[in-house]
């Protein structure tokens, strides 16, 4: 077992990415190709994959699809890259897939926002704290949709929840990602999560948070990692180039339809010959005018 503080060195650096889950013509898990793209994925060099992540369509599993999900990731990886597993959900349902995870074997857990119902920062401290203590492993909060966290509330679970090592930030909001970070130092290891993490990359290393998570390495892995170390090295020729050619097209096709954040990701993978199959409902996946522009889009990357 990796421990919290280990797991949170691993997540102070590097890339991260969440991959896709594999579903057959109907619908079903499909572990044989989740096994392949796992191994694909692997050597290109991300310190970590977040198994049943958002992209990985956590939302649409049920608890038995959950752990076969998981426990391929683990077994592929082993000894390869750290897997993270995303759990989520109302409280005892985020605790039954923690505990699942790490009975699993997963080094730590990504905790997606809690279900419909607003709830107050009291609240959010309760359910995050409840989560934390039931698991010895290391946990990633996600700041995003209903569980908006304040710099106070993280600091009181910093206090409570010594295994709360991670705070990702689908927020986009910098007052409140400069608040968290000069109150929190050095307390958390930081990642960018907002969709298409490329298009604020360079913004975020700036404020301290110079790891994010890429939805793109599903389907182009050398690009993201690319891109990521012309970040780090603060290559603005490289990054501008690939933020005009690539990344700002693909934004604009993403953002034709709710829920197309997964659905690009899926259809991208297809094109490459890496087929994940549909996704769930409600997601829809991108019409054949769509994919014709991705397709385009990937090839003049040089990607076949």
């Amino acid at each position: 077992m990796v421990n919290p503080l280990e797991l949170k060195q691993v997540m102070s650096s590097g890339l991260l990415s969440f991959p896709i889950t594999d579903f057959d013509a109907e619908g079903n898990f499909r572990p044989g190709t989740y096994v392949e793209r796992l191994e694909w994925l692997a050597p290109y060099g991300a310190t970590a994959l977040f198994a049943a992540g958002g992209t990985g369509e956590f939302f649409s599993l049920t608890h038995d699809e959950y752990s076969q999900v998981i426990k391929t990731a683990v077994d592929t990886c082993a000894g390869k890259v750290p897997i993270l597993a995303g759990a989520g959900g109302p409280t005892r349902s985020a605790i039954a897939f923690a505990q699942e995870a790490e009975r699993l074997g997963a080094k730590g857990v990504l905790l997606l926002p809690h279900y419909l119902t607003e709830a107050s920062q009291d609240g959010l401290v309760a359910h995050v704290e409840q989560v934390c203590k039931s698991v010895n492993i290391g946990v990633v909060v996600y700041n995003r949709a209903q569980c908006r966290l304040t710099p106070e509330s993280l600091e009181q679970l910093a206090d409570r929840c010594p295994n709360l090592i991670g705070f990702k930030d689908g927020i986009g909001d910098i007052e409140l990602m400069v608040s968290i970070w000069r109150r929190m130092g050095d307390r958390f290891s930081y990642l960018g999560g907002l969709p298409t993490a490329e298009v604020y990359a360079a913004a975020y290393k700036a404020l301290g948070v110079p790891v994010y998570s890429s939805a793109v390495f599903n389907f182009m892995p050398q690009l993201a990692m690319d891109f990521y170390h012309a970040i780090a090295k603060d290559d603005h020729a490289t990054t501008n180039r690939l933020l005009d050619e690539f990344f700002l097209p693909y934004l604009a096709i993403r953002n034709r339809k709710a829920g197309y954040a997964v659905s690009i990701v899926k259809a991208g993978a297809r094109l490459v010959g890496h087929d994940g199959g549909p996704v769930r409902a409600p997601l829809t996946d991108l019409t054949e005018e769509e994919h014709a522009m991705l397709d385009k889009l990937i090839k003049a990357q040089g990607v076949r």
